[in-house]
């Protein structure tokens, strides 16, 4: 009878964790005849003028100032959108070669997004099919396919509510069913203790913090290109909020690789002593 594997899952943020910057400055914000930021700023007064979600208000002006600027908004031009986003070395074959290594130690494991971006964008990137679930805010399409309201909004306090879904199994948005009942710990698919959370910015606390204080691991990450990132993300362990910190690179033998590949050897070993 062949062994059952352990399960274990690894869910990152995606702007400054596996992309350098925001997704909509790549392409999107640029074909608006706007600098990022100004953008920004604008979706700034929005939120403050309409005591507004920061995610919402983004989301609307998107929405707003591509029809202004008669740029198309169906869910294939910010698929599009997505495919000129680039990405941190060694991430096109990090999920090939993470996954590799966790088979050989009996571990399943399985990877999310949760992010404030744009969903249609992330699955416009090479990477999109590495991932079980993607969390991210999404737009709602009318019948003509073109983008018309918020069909979910990721802000910083929501983001935990995806580590509870993967927790318990209950991966449907639409669906409450099982999020909001009661499951037993020993029930529950993908415990914490077997979770990893990657991210790099203040919108990433909350979901640090959750993983890490019911036993899993949070890890910073930061670009070594960009001034103060890397204070910021040792501010992070700092304050209790992050297990360890590394630069955004996922090539072969890079501290984010060898420190995953530990995390999965000792889900492994705790397993096996239980």
């Amino acid at each position: 009878m062949a062994k059952k594997l352990i399960p274990m899952a690894i869910s990152y943020d995606f702007d400054g964790t596996l992309a350098p910057g925001n997704m909509q400055e790549y392409d999107f914000i640029p074909a608006l005849h706007t600098k990022p930021g100004d953008f920004w700023k604008m979706a700034g007064r929005l939120a403050a003028e309409h005591e507004m979600d920061q995610i919402l208000a983004y989301m609307h002006l998107m929405l707003e100032e591509a029809h202004k600027a008669h740029v198309a908004v169906k869910k294939t031009d910010f698929k599009n959108f997505g495919k000129s986003i680039q990405l941190f070395p060694g991430v096109l074959d990090w999920f090939k070669r993470i996954n590799a290594y966790a088979k050989t130690k009996g571990v399943r494991l399985e990877h999310f997004v949760i992010s404030s971006g744009i969903r249609e964008m992330v699955e416009g990137t090479p990477i999109h099919r590495e991932f079980k679930k993607i969390y991210a805010s999404g737009f709602m399409f009318d019948h003509n396919g073109v983008a018309c309201w918020p069909a979910l909004a990721v802000n910083y306090t929501t983001k935990t509510q995806y580590l509870f879904r993967i927790n318990k199994g209950s991966l449907d948005v639409h669906d409450n069913s099982v999020i909001n009942k009661f499951v037993p710990k020993e029930q529950r698919p993908i415990p914490f203790e077997n979770m990893i959370f990657v991210g790099d910015g203040e919108t990433d606390i909350p979901c640090m913090r959750l993983v890490k204080d019911q036993g899993g691991h949070s890890i910073a990450v930061y670009n070594p290109g960009k001034h103060g990132t890397k204070a910021h993300a040792e501010r992070l362990i700092k304050d209790g909020r992050a297990t360890l910190v590394a630069p955004a690179d996922y090539q072969a033998n890079s501290a984010i690789d060898r420190a995953v590949k530990a995390i999965i050897d000792k889900v492994e070993a705790a397993s096996r002593i239980a």
